[in-house]
């Protein structure tokens, strides 16, 4: 019906797609990047048919600044890739093309056929490999939500709608195009996707594409690791992630990926905990701060780490090497459902192996401690665990006076060193015949 009223309100009532011109969507070219119209105009000057797509137009009929553009056109990857000085072929499962432009990188994708005998699916309905290309309208078809199959036409200044996303925008919602099963079926990642998008444009989920979600949750082991930590990446640093992870947990969606949140979640430290670390994420993200990925999933992550850590010291073992066996068991059991790069766990081991040494305030330790590189990350971490309740606040209160004192005043901060000392042994230095007492 909406869709219907938008229609007579633009008198475009003729059939097939929705077509908006620019003096009714109020989109501008100059709210396309550089880069874009430049392939665009590359393009179209080589008779090809070429839009911008997808999240950008939906961002800026929402009156947001889009991260990127990415192009749809009927030419062919190989056909796109000569047309431009540095272009890269990349992808398996359907073939894109980078297009590299300054500091800007363009993805280029070619219109993709819908679904047909050719397929390749695994035996749980996923699209394994899917290099069939196709015509504008089903392209449209083969988008994910109605929001993310909007066309502007560079040239025209048209935005193209074949599903009806102009109208879900106006009603702030969001609905999959199709079956929502089948489609789900296809590539389980579009649960995760329609969390995402929901918390962060502020869109509730249609009903009938929630119906199947808690159902299909499973399919989500099937997702290769990479492709889930990449999505779950998007996710916490969209700056809504507390909302994204609640919605998660609400979809039951999360067990694939933070299997443990649930019992995180449900003790008061750790809630507390895991809460402040989204909060500060999403403030940074929001004021277009740098975040640390491996600052936020240490954070996740810590709760687990925290408890093998107490099981293994209830038992006797030493403390420290304890903690460096509680970090890998974490670890290697997250690395089965997220693959989080090297990198990141090497960051996230850091900052987890400093906490034990911000207890100790005396001697050398400290001063050590204060010029280690990932001090300040480890330090930030230090004050997200005493703002939980998890640490006493005057230790947070002394390191951080500490770190900011001069020289001397630190001297006179250290606490005396109350720790039993081993006497160390005089060795007797050996000697020659020579050397030896006289025989009485």
């Amino acid at each position: 019906m909406i869709k219907r009223f938008i229609r007579r309100v633009l008198g475009l009532d003729a059939p097939g797609p929705l077509r908006v011109p620019q003096s009714r969507h109020g989109i501008s070219s100059n709210s396309i990047s550089s880069g874009a119209l430049k392939v665009c105009d590359v393009l179209a000057d080589h008779g090809h048919a070429v839009y911008v797509v997808g999240g950008a137009v939906r961002d800026l009929l929402l009156n947001i600044e889009p991260k990127d553009f990415d192009i749809a056109t009927d030419a062919r990857p190989e056909q796109i890739k000569p047309l431009f000085r540095r272009a890269l072929l990349i992808g398996r499962r359907f073939r894109l093309v980078h297009v590299m432009l300054g500091r800007e990188t363009l993805e280029v994708s070619t219109f993709r056929a819908a679904d047909n005998q050719s397929t390749e699916k695994d035996q749980h309905g996923r699209v394994l490999r899917d290099n069939v290309f196709g015509t504008l309208e089903e392209d449209a078809r083969r988008r994910d939500f109605t929001v993310n199959a909007l066309y502007f036409d560079c040239r025209s200044g048209e935005v193209i709608d074949y599903h009806g996303g102009l109208a879900d925008l106006k009603k702030r919602t969001l609905r999959i195009i199709g079956d929502p099963e089948a489609r789900f079926r296809e590539d389980p990642v579009r649960m995760l996707r329609a969390v995402r998008l929901g918390a962060k444009l502020g869109l509730s989920i249609d009903a009938s594409t929630r119906a199947p979600i808690k159902r299909l949750a499973p399919l989500l082991e099937h997702v290769p690791p990479a492709r889930l930590f990449e999505e779950m990446l998007k996710l916490l640093l969209s700056g809504h992630a507390n909302a994204c992870l609640r919605q998660l947990r609400h979809e039951g969606l999360h067990k694939g990926l933070l299997p443990l949140l649930d019992v995180i979640l449900e003790q008061p430290l750790g809630e507390r905990f895991v809460t402040l670390a989204l909060a500060q994420t999403d403030e940074r993200v929001l004021a277009d701060r740098p975040v640390s990925p491996a600052f936020l999933f240490a954070a996740l992550l810590w709760h687990e780490v925290l408890a093998a850590w107490k099981m293994r010291d209830k038992r006797g073992e030493p403390r420290i090497p304890a903690l460096e066996a509680a970090m890998d068991d974490v670890l290697e059991a997250q690395s089965v459902k997220l693959a989080i790069t090297r990198r990141l766990t090497a960051t996230m081991r850091e900052v987890w192996a400093m906490q034990p040494r911000f207890e100790e305030r005396s001697g050398q330790r400290a001063q050590r401690l204060l010029e280690l590189p990932r001090f300040r990350m480890a330090y930030d971490f230090l004050a997200l665990r005493a703002a939980s309740g998890e640490v006493p606040a005057e230790l947070e209160t002394w390191w951080r006076a500490f770190q900011s004192a001069d020289p001397e005043a630190r001297e006179e901060m250290l606490l005396p060193d109350t720790r039993p000392h081993n006497k160390r042994r005089r060795r007797r230095r050996k000697g020659n015949a020579n050397d030896a007492p006289p025989q009485p």
